[in-house]
């Protein structure tokens, strides 16, 4: 228990608050100091199995506090909870200490310039309470709620651009035609439609074409336009072999169906049929009622629309979600590298840039992942291998002499992006947070068009520690 500077110990006395401050920003050497310090630096201490996350516990009298942190020598102080600038120039952090220990968290991230400083003063009465470094039941039971209460009465509807495209294509397609679609249009996967049937029948990802190119490699050492001329899309999704390779490869069993939802369905329901079903979109299809019309297919929603979602309804009360203020390293969310002795924890694919393009593709459909970040000798990040890169070869009719176990994901990288930078980042593929980001700040980041991951890396050596993607956040706030 830590002691103010006139020695008095404040946990023996009654109406005390002990309160846990909390440093989320790395650093070797972390101290608090504040008004019930006498400005005295206490340090703080790693919190266990987080070593970047600082935490001290302190008993305050309730009332108005300010604080800082010196943080390997330099004062600091945390931009994300509320603050003040006094008359010398200097930002210290503010707190309002309570019997109860709760404040309801509202976001306010800064107090103006000389207004009241009295506790009882409307602006302290919104002031947010102090994380733990950790989860609080509470705190993730009322983000959960809040979150689930919203996307249950909001609908697919509201999904729906002003105005745009959606591209379906026709089961009689080529592959090969399908395949330069996919790529020239930029798009991962898109609907099937079947005219003897009049509806939608499925969907071709990228996956299939992986399954596509390791399928027909069995059959000669190149692929020929020919081979792909040959196949066509309800062809391939029939075909017994593909059945076979995916029970093999460990895959879905069977043609995937298509999985869809309709313009009245709230964005819960939307959001668990892509979770449960582990596809990337659910095209939302309005069903007519009038005798001969065809279904109208009107958007391909994903998580990320339904995260934009969320994101513009609590943008001014990101405080009302108490956990979005943790870092990402304090809470289960997530695929991390597992360190020593955490036998139990998967493992977080990754691949050199001089492996195969081969490994790659197996890799992607037995851990049934769909990227893999591609580090060099020291684990730390270079780029990115997704499932959707596949469609990289049909520019220039790379596929039709391309050999997937001598060409490399850096030569397979090169095909996607010209010029393509050996070894360096690019910051359209490659998208990084650290291991202190708080979750708010993880979900604006993925909330943005095209970003479907974040690679999770060491400050400074980019050394890869973990990967956040889409699903996960939906799979937590959803519980």
């Amino acid at each position: 228990m830590y002691h103010s500077s006139s020695g008095m110990d404040y946990s023996r006395e009654p109406g005390v608050v002990p309160t846990r401050f909390v440093w989320p920003y790395g650093g070797r050497s972390v101290y608090i100091c504040g008004s019930f310090t006498g400005w005295t630096q206490y340090p703080m201490t790693p919190v266990e199995g987080c070593p970047t996350v600082f935490q001290a516990i302190c008993s305050l009298p309730p009332g108005y506090h300010q604080y800082k942190f010196v943080v390997d020598g330099e004062w600091r102080h945390d931009e994300h909870q509320p603050h003040i600038t006094s008359n010398y120039g200097t930002v210290n952090t503010i707190l309002l200490a309570r019997e109860s220990d709760y404040l309801p968290p509202i976001l306010s991230p800064q107090i103006p310039h000389g207004s009241n400083m009295d506790v009882d003063n409307e602006a302290f009465q919104r002031l947010v309470r102090v994380s733990d470094g950790g989860i609080s039941e509470t705190d993730l039971e009322i983000s959960r709620h809040r979150v689930s209460a919203f996307l249950s009465t909001h609908t697919a509807y509201e999904l729906l651009p002003r105005s745009g495209k959606v591209i379906a294509l026709d089961v009689d397609l080529p592959v090969k035609q399908a395949f330069h679609i996919l790529h020239e249009q930029g798009i991962p996967m898109a609907p099937l439609w079947d005219f003897s049937k009049g509806q939608f029948v499925g969907v071709l990802s990228a996956l299939d074409f992986i399954l596509i190119m390791k399928e027909l490699r069995n059959h000669g050492s190149n692929l020929t336009e020919e081979e792909l001329d040959s196949h066509t899309i309800s062809a391939w999704k029939e075909a017994k072999s593909y059945v076979n390779r995916q029970i093999n490869e460990g895959a879905r069993t069977g043609p995937r169906q298509l999985v869809h939802a309709g313009p009245d369905d709230n964005l819960k329901d939307v959001a668990l049929k892509i979770l449960q079903n582990g596809v990337a979109t659910v095209p939302i299809i309005h069903a007519s009622s009038e005798e001969g019309s065809y279904p109208q297919l009107l958007h391909l929603a994903s998580l990320s629309d339904i995260l934009q979602s969320i994101c513009r309804y609590f943008r001014y009360s990101l405080g009302s979600l108490p956990v979005l203020q943790l870092p990402v390293c304090a809470i289960p969310l997530g695929t991390w590298v597992p360190k020593i002795g955490e036998s139990n924890r998967r493992p977080l694919a990754m691949l050199r840039p001089t492996a195969s393009l081969s490994a790659a593709l197996n890799l992607l459909v037995q851990a049934q992942v769909s990227s893999i970040p591609i580090v060099d000798d020291n684990d730390s990040l270079l780029d990115v291998y997704s499932r959707s890169d596949i469609t990289a070869l049909a520019k220039d009719k790379s596929y039709t002499n391309i050999n997937l176990e001598d060409t490399t994901i850096h030569q397979a990288l090169q095909l996607g992006e010209e010029p393509y930078s050996p070894y360096g980042l690019s910051q359209q593929r490659c998208h990084m947070c650290l291991p202190t980001d708080p979750l708010h700040k993880i979900i604006e980041r993925l909330s943005k068009t095209g970003v479907r991951r974040l690679i999770i890396v060491e400050a400074g050596s980019k050394r890869v520690e973990g990967i956040v993607t889409l699903s996960d956040v939906f799979r937590f706030l959803l519980g």
